[in-house]
């Protein structure tokens, strides 16, 4: 069973459970994923499971923004929820890297492509980015990157 037919699957259970706050927040998801592939004119085919991994990642990194927002404004009832919302979402990605897992990743990355500079930073992002997909949070590999170049 693919990751969109879990997704459904699962809302269905939590919504026929009586879990409400679940159902709502996959449904949520559901509609991004539909809204993702007619931008991407794949209504038809669907999403392949990197880009729904993808997906879910970048709805959670706006669960979090939202929640720096909220906290900041003093309406930590709401940011309450959205992390509910986080912790829902987070069923379905993959598990994610430590720090130090990142980091052997960039040193990798690094020695791979020779002598690289603080100019070429965007490029040592991509490349781990795109070798470690979902599994690891933009931000911190930003960071590690960032003081892996600095030393």
């Amino acid at each position: 069973m693919g990751l969109k037919d879990q997704l459904r699957n699962d809302m269905k259970a939590a919504l026929l459970g009586g879990s409400r706050f679940e159902g709502e927040t996959l449904r949520n998801l559901m509609a991004a994923i539909l809204n993702e592939e007619v931008a991407q004119n794949k209504r038809d085919e669907g999403l392949e499971e990197a880009e729904i991994d993808k997906l879910i990642a970048r709805e959670v990194k706006k669960r979090r923004e939202s929640i720096a927002m909220y906290e900041q404004n003093d309406r930590i009832d709401l940011a309450e929820n959205e992390q509910k919302e986080i912790d829902v979402l987070k069923k379905y990605l993959p598990e994610q890297l430590s720090e130090d897992d990142i980091s052997t990743k960039v040193d990798e990355v690094i020695a791979g492509m020779g002598d690289v500079t603080m100019q070429q930073m965007g490029q040592v992002i991509g490349a781990v980015k795109g070798q470690l997909g979902s599994a690891a949070d933009g931000a911190i590999i930003a960071k590690v990157v960032k003081e892996q170049l600095t030393k």
